[in-house]
């Protein structure tokens, strides 16, 4: 009678504890999700401090920036589906230790290599962080509402951290040196691991089978090559050394696609691919970065090159953005409920269309308040967009494989930014370049040399001077602002595309009877210790 008794009080603990557990553990994951994202940013303004003081080659500095986001994405699939064998709290509590010694090692690198490798290693703790939180949310929430709300937070918290990454980078600069860009994560990773050993649950997905270490690798691999060759097209580079990576990347992931249909347990289920629902997500998620990442960049240049703004004061200009983004966020779970996947998802990307058709505006001269205008009605379109389909995307997939498709999502997100920037980079060049073919009184080689970009223009104009130097530089700015058009138009038509996919989707947003309750860590082991 007393362990019938005991047990029945530890069930009504362990219903109580994950009542209240459940939104602390939301709490630890966001501020994991946080550090990822800042750290993706904040080196951005500390490149000149870096390069004044290790003094890197060209393709050095390139791989001190790139190196991180390359081998996160990579490697995505890899530890999402490794979490789900082997546990994804295990997996992220690892990836808070390697987290903070790579930020370490960063911090007081002396070379570009030791920073080089510094930063891959961040990729890979970032690999292993990312899918993890969105898994184990997935685990901690099994009730949509509830899971909605939370990845709105969740998706709040990804805005806010890309956003304070060259602020905090900023503010770090003007009173120490680079190295502390990397150092303000230690201590925040000190707090994590121990408290996220305590609070966190276990999950796993079924245990079916063995983990297709082959199969991971072979992922790994070709979203390496598939994301640092579409990273070159975004730079312009043509040449072999981005079509052999692009090629030998993609076949390696049709090679791992036709594996994992062969295999009785495959590391990623791709009939989850076959729900409309999934791979309508799926294809948003890539088609709204595709079209707005590349944008945000141009706009960033605009900022600075066109309107002559200083770092500081363009983030700043860009800051609505991100709370719009944040506020959309946090409405996304009222505005899910009662709207529906397919309205909701139509609707964001028809607002950021709106939006980018306002930014037409944008001339040669400041108009500050249309900025504000389209930048809050971009942050809380795109931000709606992207709610939209991840919460379809990880309600659509089965619980046992919530790492996989976390992980998918953000495969999916990265290789949508990587091209977009080559998309939309491309057609910013096709736009700008020719209206610097012949401009009255500047040489071919000089006007040939104004068509890279428009910070080059400025350094030629510079050194020509005089009436040659002042017309290139007029007429590289008008050329800039027709090509930034150009771009605008482009970005609209692949939203209304995503528009026009998003009528796939639910219209109603299901709400399933949640039967099991997700308990909280001290509670499982009191009923242990009881048992």
């Amino acid at each position: 009678m007393s362990g019938t008794t005991t047990a029945a009080a530890a069930l009504r603990r362990r219903a109580a504890g994950a009542g209240a557990n459940r939104w602390v553990v939301l709490v630890v994951l966001c501020v994991s999700l946080l550090l990822v994202a800042v750290d993706a940013t904040v080196l951005h303004v500390a490149v000149p401090a870096v390069t004044e003081d290790l003094r890197p080659g060209a393709i050095e500095l390139l791989w001190i920036v790139d190196v991180y986001p390359l081998v996160c994405a990579s490697l995505l699939i890899l530890f999402g589906t490794l979490g789900d064998k082997v546990g994804r709290r295990r997996v992220l509590l690892l990836g808070y230790a390697l987290f903070g010694v790579a930020s370490g090692v960063a911090a007081f690198a002396d070379n570009a290599q030791v920073l080089i490798l510094a930063r891959a290693l961040l990729g890979v703790g970032g690999a292993m962080i990312m899918p993890a939180t969105l898994s184990i949310l997935r685990q901690v929430f099994p009730d949509r509402r509830e899971r909605a709300l939370a990845i709105g937070i969740w998706s709040a918290v990804a805005a806010v951290g890309a956003a304070v990454g060259p602020l905090l980078g900023g503010f770090l600069l003007e009173h120490f040196w680079w190295g502390s860009v990397f150092l303000v994560n230690i201590p925040l990773m000190l707090v994590s691991l121990p408290v996220g050993r305590l609070l966190l649950p276990e999950s796993k997905g079924s245990g079916q089978g063995p983990w297709d270490v082959v199969g991971a690798l072979m992922a790994a691999a070709g979203l390496f090559g598939v994301v640092l060759g579409v990273k070159r097209l975004g730079g312009g580079e043509l040449d072999g050394i981005t079509a052999v990576p692009l090629v030998v990347g993609a076949v390696l992931l049709v090679l791992f696609v036709r594996r994992q249909r062969r295999r009785t347990h495959p590391l990623v289920d791709l009939r989850m691919f076959a729900r409309p629902a999934f791979s309508t997500a799926v294809c948003c998620i890539v088609l709204a970065m595709l079209a707005l990442v590349g944008l945000e960049l141009i706009a960033a240049q605009y900022l600075q090159l066109v309107l002559g703004l200083s770092p500081l004061e363009t983030g700043l200009r860009l800051l609505p953005l991100t709370v719009a983004a944040m506020a959309s966020g946090l409405a996304g779970a009222r505005m899910l409920r009662r709207f529906g996947p397919r309205r909701m998802v139509c609707f964001g990307f028809g607002l950021t269309a709106v939006a980018v058709l306002t930014l037409l505006g944008m001339g040669g001269e400041d108009n500050a308040p249309l900025l504000l205008f389209g930048f809050v009605l971009l942050g809380f379109g795109l931000e709606t967009t992207l709610f939209g389909a991840y919460e379809s995307m990880l309600s659509e997939a089965p619980p046992e494989q919530a790492g996989g498709a976390a992980a998918i999502g953000e495969t999916s997100y990265q290789l949508g930014a990587g091209i977009g920037i080559a998309l939309l980079g491309s057609v910013m060049n096709a736009a700008y370049t020719p209206g610097l073919s012949s401009v009255q009184g500047v040489p071919a080689s000089a006007s040939a040399a104004a068509g890279h970009s428009l910070g080059e223009a400025y350094e030629v104009a510079g050194r020509l001077g005089g009436s040659a130097g002042e017309a290139l530089r007029r007429t590289a700015r008008d050329c800039f602002v027709h090509g930034l058009h150009v771009t605008l138009l482009v970005s609209a038509g692949l939203l209304l595309l995503g528009a026009v996919m998003a009528l796939r989707l639910p219209r109603v947003m299901q709400c399933e009877a949640v039967a099991v309750e997700v308990p909280a860590p001290r509670d499982v082991m009191e009923s242990r210790v009881s048992a």
